[in-house]
């Protein structure tokens, strides 16, 4: 039995929560599931965005379903990866059948570190304005590097692709790259090459089906994590993972959408596919195919599928016929 936190929090979170428990009920495996509130509407009732007890339960279980968050979303994420020492931001973009996929054969992963570079937030006013400081350690670099070749290694995935700015950066992207290929001796099996963020934003568009693995630094992951979810339909297909050395939490990247909260069309399967991910992060790989499978093949058929994919499902009508496929099997 695994012990899940599960945070539907704002908006569409619960619809889509709500849905994707229901595909993971046609599992053979046992989830003791404990419910915690965080984001807008439990700072409402509560004062704070994200109680003590919430970061509690999450600490106490083997990993984390999260939903979504309103406008305290930087307020939740942040807090639970700082107090999770969740260093790994995974980002897959692949692409689906009946989909908006601008190409029907992608398949990478972005690897993202997750603790620092400007996003840690050191900032101050100046007389003249105002300046932010970028941190580069090396003991986060070689961290987060060998997180993406040990994925790779893992995966049966062959290259993994330093993205960096060294060229101008020279003292902290220069570090980067220095020890991504330091790091790399102790992967002979795997290819590796490095490239530019600008040139890698413009590959993305023109030869997107050269990457399969690309690690990079906190900033240009989260700008490359969002232009490669628009290569392969937009957020609202996109899973993501946050992973610790000794916790993992899951998440849809589309936020909470507070323009179609309560009409219950949301489209579940960024949450269902971050479901996916949480099997695989807790070894459960057949279980994970199983409801990917599932998935792409309503998605092929394109008849029980939300609005926003060209059907007119609602969301637990989508999920329930996720759930069908997996019973039928």
């Amino acid at each position: 039995m695994y012990k899940i936190a599960v945070i539907p929090g704002d908006g569409i979170g619960k619809e889509v929560m709500e849905a994707t428990l229901h595909v993971l009920d046609a599992l053979e495996i046992e989830f003791d599931y404990t419910f915690a509130d965080a984001g807008d509407e439990c700072k409402a009732v509560s004062g704070v965005p994200l109680p003590e007890e919430t970061i509690d339960i999450v600490k106490e279980s083997q990993a984390c379903l999260f939903g979504a968050a309103g406008e305290s979303a930087a307020d939740v994420i942040v807090r639970l990866r700082q107090e999770l020492e969740l260093y790994v931001n995974l980002r897959p973009v692949k692409s689906y059948p009946g989909t908006k996929a601008l190409f029907d054969n992608l398949d990478f992963v972005i690897v993202r570190e997750n603790t620092e570079d400007l996003y840690i937030g050191l900032e101050e006013e100046t007389e003249e304005g105002a300046t932010a400081l970028r941190v580069t350690t090396r003991n986060a670099v070689e961290r987060i590097c060998k997180f993406a070749f040990d994925y790779a290694d893992e995966n049966c995935r062959n290259k993994v692709t330093a993205v960096h700015k060294a060229n101008v950066l020279k003292k902290t992207d220069g570090l980067f790259k220095d020890i991504f290929y330091k790091v790399a001796e102790d992967y002979k099996d795997i290819e590796t090459d490095d490239r530019y963020v600008d040139a890698t934003a413009m590959f993305f568009i023109t030869n997107p089906q050269m990457f399969n693995v690309i690690v990079t630094t906190n900033l240009f992951g989260d700008i490359l994590s969002d232009e490669g979810a628009g290569l392969v339909g937009g957020l609202g297909l996109i899973p993501s993972a946050n992973i610790g050395e000794n916790s993992g939490l899951f998440e849809p990247v589309h936020g909470s959408a507070p323009d179609i909260a309560g009409k219950n069309i949301a489209n579940p399967s960024a949450m269902i596919l971050s479901a996916v991910m949480m099997l695989d992060y807790l070894k459960e790989h057949g279980a994970a195919r199983t409801v990917e499978n599932a998935l792409v093949e309503v998605l092929s058929e394109g008849k029980v599928v939300t609005g926003d994919i060209g059907g007119n499902a609602s969301t637990m009508e989508m999920a329930s016929e996720i759930r069908r496929k997996i019973e039928e099997k």
